[in-house]
């Protein structure tokens, strides 16, 4: 059985959270097309560090989600410019080849010839419209990529370069390509038509297909999925260990506090300071130990501090 869905939804976490529905859940020998737009969203690969790869501070101040992937892969900025899909079926029926020339028919649709570069990608002379990232589940496979049709390609930097920081961190890295839209090669095209012509294709290749059937219990587990993608511990708390240092100096001395940050909170603080007071690191230390990696926890903790909390909670808040 062939089924087609378009979402609602521009909300990144709900819309991820339908994507693992489906990989978790379709039958044995059935596929399903899914198509959604995100509106003003980051989205980052399962195994990244949200803290190397964002300008975090940025997309708070902007009002852009942060949303983590189940798949691999590297980070990548959503509007309503750019058409995500996700191809899901068993693994009998998976065949990246036909799923490749969807898309490439899609294009042929649209007058747009495009070649395909790699596993991944897919471009026009050599500049990138289409990355693809891929997972398994149980007997279910997925493909799922972007299309960008007219999105903001000039705001990719404000929100994928993390500002210089003294950070060392494991985990994937982005890879930053020279990248275009469709319409750059097709005047006036819209996400609209080129969503009807990625059916057409997709009907083509795989006949009529249906809209997904949803019971009350598919519905409950999506609305569980959605809060666990929305959930700290899956943005931020499941980003790979990583090293944190910074230097500055305070009216109580030169300071380096090293953190060392595990599912995304500082499992070890350690503080180098050249101050008489002898006893500043411990009570230091002692705050930050299982505190949150986040601007407003760190701060609130160093702020319980005796004799340094003040100048020290100021400086991470004003400058993380």
């Amino acid at each position: 059985m062939q089924y087609f869905l378009i979402s609602p939804d521009g909300d990144g976490h709900k819309n991820l959270a339908r994507d693992e529905f489906f990989l978790n859940s379709l039958r044995p020998g059935d596929m399903i097309l899914y198509l959604y737009i995100n509106r003003n969203a980051v989205i980052i690969g399962r195994n990244q560090n949200p803290w190397r790869e964002c300008n975090l501070n940025q997309l708070d101040a902007d009002g852009v989600q942060l949303v983590r992937r189940v798949s691999g892969g590297g980070a990548v900025y959503h509007d309503q410019g750019n058409l995500n899909f996700s191809f899901i079926c068993s693994e009998d029926r998976y065949s990246d080849a036909e799923q490749t020339g969807i898309i490439l028919k899609t294009l042929e649709k649209l007058g747009i010839q495009a070649e395909v570069s790699g596993r991944n990608d897919i471009t026009i002379e050599g500049r990138k419209f289409s990355g693809n990232a891929y997972c398994k589940r149980g007997d279910n496979r997925q493909r799922h990529g972007t299309l960008l049709v007219s999105a903001q390609l000039g705001v990719f930097d404000r929100y994928l370069n993390a500002p210089k920081q003294k950070l060392e961190a494991k985990g994937v890295t982005s890879v930053r390509a020279r990248v275009c839209n469709l319409c750059e090669y097709a005047p006036g095209l819209t996400v609209e038509r080129t969503a009807r012509a990625l059916r057409e294709a997709y009907e083509d290749v795989y006949g009529p297909a249906s809209d997904y059937p949803y019971t009350p219990e598919d519905i409950a587990e999506i609305d569980r999925l959605y809060a666990h993608h929305q959930s700290w511990e899956w943005r931020m708390g499941e980003a790979p260990h990583f090293d944190y240092t910074f230097e500055n100096r305070f009216p109580w001395g030169m300071a380096q506090l090293c953190l060392s940050v595990e599912n995304g909170s500082v499992v070890k603080a350690k503080l180098y300071t050249d101050s008489l007071d002898t006893g500043i690191p411990s009570r230091v230390e002692a705050c930050l130990a299982g505190v949150r990696f986040e601007k407003q926890a760190l701060s609130d903790a160093a702020a319980k501090a005796e004799g340094v909390g003040e100048t020290l909670s100021a400086y991470i808040l004003g400058k993380m």
